[in-house]
């Protein structure tokens, strides 16, 4: 960290704010930061592009009446692209033992980083939130990583000298998908988002990136297999992520035509249909797992089964409630997470829905520029997405089936 410097009227540092700052409101949000802090400011030099896609160029003189507060204030207009006009390398240490970070670490966000090396700005590579940063042992490149995956002796940035953040910035809205960006509510036009996601799915997939389904057992419950299966039929979903609940159900709708022992055709509870889980479960076990009871002709229709059947692969995470589980179900919470993290490059659209916890642990892998919808009955759910840091979330507060049967007609208008 730069050390901040005194001054007749306390302590002052100056800072550099770069690019779209004024139709992005980042200015302002750094100039409220330093007062809700404590401190003041002068505006030393402020340069606006005179047209929409110039940018723009503020120099700020941070005030604060003691280190501390200052150094508050340094940290918190950070992370909205604010950096010591002073430049300099980051500051590096050597990990002292396996799974953890040195004291004083820098911690990311999930927007796109760069670091100081040598002299020049080097992007940050694998971005993603509640990380640290690995410097690689040439110098010349820098990567996220857990902390449970540091070793002794690994090269990881501490402070938040040389590092900088390039955060969202409003730019021109396009659609209606980007305007919704904004509090969940039940209220909003439910028709047209539907219309902009799958906007927004057909450009992901003309980018040639892919797309993500993060999905519930929900899915399951209210009839919406059939939804699924065609989007995974028409190459709209290339990647997976569900728990064991959700494809025991899917399993167990193939192969008794319930779930959760109820009979999805009659909507009522089958006879012995609260068995109808484990048996699917014990099936599949017995058949040595989803691929091979597909590659048996025991699995012939379902979510797993398309996926099998088009290649597409999915992470199954469990938990501590898990009945069975499943063979393909991840029990290792950390490999879990390293099989996502390596599912999710190349990622570009987000589809989550009807399941909070997942919803939210991917998200908290995602870097900020990965489009994500959420759709959930409680807009509980999306709410607590956003506020957890993924907040290029769009929030659809609906039961799942009416969505994705609009999601699908609209994609094969």
């Amino acid at each position: 960290m730069s050390t901040p410097k005194p001054h007749a009227s306390g302590h002052v540092e100056d800072v550099m704010l770069e690019g779209h700052i004024i139709d992005s409101l980042l200015l302002p949000k750094v100039l409220d930061e330093i007062l809700t802090h404590g401190g003041n400011y002068l505006l030393k030099d402020i340069r606006v592009g005179t047209r929409q896609e110039d940018p723009s160029h503020a120099r700020i003189e941070v005030r604060a009446d003691s280190a501390e507060t200052l150094q508050e204030i340094l940290d918190a207009i950070h992370d909205h692209g604010a950096i010591p006009a002073a430049a300099a390398d980051c500051a590096i240490e050597n990990a002292d033992m396996d799974g953890a970070f040195p004291e004083g670490f820098y911690s990311t966000t999930n927007y796109r980083t760069q670091v100081r090396l040598d002299g020049e700005w080097v992007d940050v590579e694998d971005q993603e939130m509640d990380c640290g940063i690995l410097i690689d042992p040439e110098g010349g490149a820098a990567r996220c990583i857990a902390m449970t995956l540091v070793r002794k002796g690994d090269r990881i940035v501490v402070g938040r000298k040389g590092t900088r953040v390039f955060p969202a910035e409003t730019e021109a809205r396009h659609s209606l998908f980007e305007f919704m960006s904004s509090p969940v509510s039940s209220e909003k036009p439910k028709g047209v988002t539907v219309r902009e996601i799958a906007a927004a799915m057909r450009r992901t997939r003309e980018a040639r990136e892919k797309i993500l389904a993060v999905l519930g057992p929900a899915v399951v419950h209210t009839g919406s297999v059939e939804h699924i299966c065609e989007l995974i039929r028409m190459g709209y979903l290339n990647v997976l992520f569900a728990g064991n609940a959700l494809a025991t159900h899917d399993i167990e709708q193939s192969l008794y035509g319930t779930s959760l022992g109820v009979s999805l055709d009659r909507g009522l509870p089958a006879a012995e249909g609260h068995e109808h889980h484990l048996r699917s479960i014990n099936t599949i076990r017995r058949q040595g797992g989803i691929r091979a009871a597909v590659d048996k002709g025991v699995l012939k229709s379902g979510i797993m089964y398309e996926c099998v059947r088009h290649d597409v692969p999915f992470v199954l995470a469990g938990s501590i409630r898990d009945d069975g589980p499943l063979p393909e179900v991840i029990t290792d919470i950390l490999e879990a997470q390293a099989q996502m993290r390596e599912q999710i490059r190349g990622v570009g659209f987000a589809l989550m829905i009807a399941t909070a916890l997942h919803a939210i642990a991917t998200g908290n892998l995602l870097p900020a520029w990965v489009r994500v919808a959420c759709v959930d009955i409680n807009p509980a759910t999306v709410t607590k997405l956003s506020d957890r840091g993924t907040s290029q979330t769009v929030g659809i507060v609906t039961d799942a089936e009416p969505f994705l049967r609009a999601l699908v007609h609209d994609l094969k208008s």
